[in-house]
């Protein structure tokens, strides 16, 4: 069963990480199919510390969900060892209805390729060259439905040399190329005992009985018996050969399971094989990829949380399947091929969302997954105090802490503690909660760090504005935006670089000071309902 995966927003915060994961819970505890939580970058020291408080691993990180070979409803014929004969590798396409086969090692990686092309030249060729190299006997047995009846060749492993139909004649005109020949022969008494004066390779006996005198002969010419008659026969000596002496081995297009179908795509136009081996990350051969498999590729299949918005969202979301957004952002620019279930509530934490969720199925989170929902509402609605937080955040926050037994208020100081980063570059620190907004003409980037200790974090301005700078050099953004939030003094310290006339006009502070500082906003919790909305109205 293919795997759904439940993201959050690139540069994830507390709420995107616990809200995937609370929701892959609940999916998965409902029974329909196969959930994962999955992260879009590297977890911030405050979601570390929750989750290690709960007892909880990171999860999945997942780069893209751009459509994979693995994704494709590729063929698995069967694999065959490169011993194995001309004639199973026949009956084999014959009976799967398919035209090439993968050739395995013993240890399962690819030894080549054979085609039906491949065997039809083979047969083609061995019209004019009667010669078939070297045969393992217990090839010939197998082809031959045969049996070994003289003691001498029991001693025989390997059989070579040219094919030659003994016709009924005297003994005299029968001539072999040299000793090293393989006679096929019927009820011909005179020529079997003619073709062991020679020497020959191997005498093959078709429908006929072989005089016990004969065969009390010391020799080591290998004599055998069949069933078949002689066109039959010879036919199927060449087929006792095995694939490995056919098959191609050399210059093989292959591709692998995590190979892009963009890539394989452009590789399959540029080549004229019917089929390519597809092999897994030990180099094994795991099916085969034809023309066909590429044209209605099976798509990975998400859900969205905690965010709406293409630039925000995993790579590659195009070539997604969106089965679900649960939000609680303003509506963005996501677009879907069919209709969905779309869950997007005014409330400050989208964890607050699917502990609704959890109500509605009638089902509780354990214990450990309420702390971590209890602590995800605290971190998105700073103790309470964003102005996107809503009595139901407070309530159900309330709700999940009895369930985990434990004091929101302790938890709100652990939580805000972690956010400072001491040990953290100010790169790290700044790249933690940054996400990027185009308004009304105007790029822009905005991070948030939410403190109990603002003076802390101040005393690296000068190592946020030289980034900032930096990134907006870069990205050619109109501003850059830094909000230290601070949960104890309930208000913002906002370090800016770019266009101050905006930054005075949107949150009217006339003494803006210079073009790159900082300044403190009173009462400034949210960037979703604060920052944003300000410079949506200015520049709208």
């Amino acid at each position: 069963m293919d795997t759904i995966y439940i993201t959050g927003h690139r540069n994830p915060d507390t709420d995107s990480i616990v809200s995937a994961m609370a929701y892959a819970a609940l999916k998965n505890a409902l029974g329909q199919r196969q959930y994962e939580a999955a992260r879009l970058g590297q977890i911030s020291d405050e979601t570390q510390t929750v989750l290690d408080r709960f007892g909880f691993q990171p999860p999945k990180l997942l780069t893209n969900v751009r459509t994979q070979v693995r994704d494709l409803d590729f063929d698995t014929p069967p694999t065959l060892s490169a011993a194995a004969t001309i004639s199973r590798a026949w009956r084999t396409m014959q009976k799967e209805k398919i035209s090439a086969l993968p050739v395995s090692n013993e240890d399962g990686t690819l030894y080549g390729m054979l085609s039906a092309g491949d065997v039809a030249n083979y047969d083609m060729a061995s019209v004019r060259n009667p010669n078939v190299g070297t045969i393992p006997v217990y090839n010939l047995l197998s082809v031959l439905e045969g049996k070994i009846l003289n003691q001498g060749g029991e001693m025989r492993d390997m059989i070579s040399g040219d094919v030659t139909i003994a016709l009924p004649a005297s003994r005299e005109n029968l001539v072999f190329s040299s000793p090293e020949s393989i006679v096929v022969c019927g009820d011909q008494p005179d020529m079997i005992r003619r073709a062991l004066e020679i020497g020959v390779a191997c005498i093959i006996v078709c429908q006929a009985e072989v005089d016990p005198e004969i065969l009390a002969m010391q020799t080591d010419t290998c004599i055998i018996s069949t069933a078949y008659d002689a066109y039959r026969a010879v036919r199927l000596i060449y087929h006792a050969m095995p694939i490995s002496s056919i098959c191609k081995n050399k210059d093989l297009v292959c591709f692998h399971l995590d190979d892009y179908i963009d890539d394989v795509r452009n590789t399959v136009l540029e080549s004229r094989f019917r089929a390519y081996p597809i092999l897994d990350e030990e180099e094994r051969v795991v099916g085969t990829l034809s023309r066909y498999h590429l044209l209605r590729p099976r798509r990975k299949q998400v859900i969205l949380m905690d965010h709406n918005e293409k630039a925000q969202s995993v790579p590659g979301l195009d070539q997604a399947e969106i089965l679900e957004i649960i939000d609680h952002h303003r509506l963005a620019d996501i677009q879907t091929k069919n209709p969905i279930i779309v869950r997007n509530e005014p409330v400050g934490s989208t964890t607050t969302i699917v502990a609704g969720m959890y109500q509605d199925k009638g089902l509780m989170p354990t214990a450990k997954m309420a702390g971590l929902m209890a602590a995800a509402i605290v971190s998105d609605t700073v103790m309470f105090k964003s102005p996107t937080c809503t009595q139901r955040d407070i309530d159900v926050a309330n709700r999940m802490a009895r369930i985990a037994n434990i004091s929101l208020q302790e938890l709100g100081q652990v939580i805000f503690s972690a956010s400072a980063g001491g040990d953290k570059s100010a790169e790290e620190i700044f790249r933690t909660d940054y996400k990027e907004f185009h308004i009304a003409g105007h790029d822009l980037a905005v991070s948030q760090v939410t403190c109990m200790d603002s003076d802390r974090l101040l005393q690296r301005k000068e190592e946020f504005l030289r980034l900032m700078r930096d990134i907006r050099r870069e990205k050619k953004f109109d501003m850059v935006i830094l909000m230290i939030t601070d949960v104890l003094l309930e208000g913002t310290q906002l370090l800016f670089v770019g266009d101050r006339d905006s930054i005075r006009q949107a949150f009217g502070a006339a003494d803006a000071g210079e073009a790159e500082d900082v300044m403190f906003l009173p009462k400034i919790m949210s960037r979703k309902k604060q920052v944003i909305p300000m410079l949506s109205a200015l520049w709208g």
